[in-house]
């Protein structure tokens, strides 16, 4: 007999995240919510990534960098929604009811959710506000979805033909950006993650403003970012 397909399928991308994966999957497992799959989509890890992976019962398929290990990941995807969640994430209570419910409510094909830093600094903590009402603010006009969580049902996945591997910083904006222009309803969900701080410390809060400001001028004057002009590092 076939195995039912589950109705979620988590997708995560990592690269020697031994320190983070752990706790993930521990609130992976603490939700209510229990029909998914999860799949780790790994960049070669040398550390024991994949072997907790494996020991907490996940699939685990050879990734790459953001975009490609996405698309890796979610070709083994067998539920109606795809949920891309990075490894230095928490999810809450009750995150995965949340978020099925809504995108079943609001009859969204795709999502994102708003960003709790995991931080005590009252910068990074602002910093973050400002993404989140910056996120909900151009929803209507052109949608931003953070590669730490983005919710998509698979059909519309498959139709837009996911991330675009070329795209070398901020694919995960283009793929909001692409599904939306293409007809597909975007939603942001009044729900939260809890998010790692750790490329604030280490590139600087300053630093990583700036990038982001002139990224978002790059992708609205000239394009999408296929050059090297930001360097991305998939392990922040």
């Amino acid at each position: 007999m076939r195995k039912r397909s589950p109705e979620l399928s988590i997708v995560i991308i990592t690269l020697n995240e031994e320190k983070n994966l752990d706790e993930l999957l521990k609130s992976i497992r603490r939700q209510n919510y229990k029909d998914y799959e999860v799949i780790i989509s790994d960049a070669g890890s040398k550390d024991r990534t994949r072997e907790i992976a494996r020991k907490a019962g996940c699939q685990v398929v050879n990734g790459g960098l953001p975009a490609r290990g996405r698309n890796l990941g979610a070709r083994n995807a067998r539920g109606e929604f795809i949920i891309f969640i990075d490894a230095d994430v928490i999810l809450p209570e009750k995150f995965l009811d949340n978020v099925i419910e809504q995108i079943k409510r609001e009859d969204a094909d795709i999502a994102s959710v708003s960003l709790k830093p995991l931080t005590k600094s009252k910068l990074e903590k602002f910093l973050h506000k400002g993404y989140n009402l910056w996120q909900k603010i151009t929803t209507r006009i052109d949608p931003h979805a953070a590669g730490c969580c983005i919710v998509v049902k698979r059909k519309i996945f498959k139709k837009i033909g996911g991330f675009e591997e070329d795209i070398k910083f901020a694919e995960d904006h283009a793929f909001a950006r692409k599904a939306f222009r293409r007809g597909a309803k975007y939603k942001v969900l009044d729900a939260e993650i809890f998010v790692s701080v750790r490329r604030l410390k280490k590139e600087g809060s300053a630093v990583i403003v700036i990038k982001y400001i002139l990224a978002a001028l790059h992708r609205a004057f000239i394009g999408e970012i296929r050059n090297d002009l930001f360097k991305y590092n998939l392990k922040r």
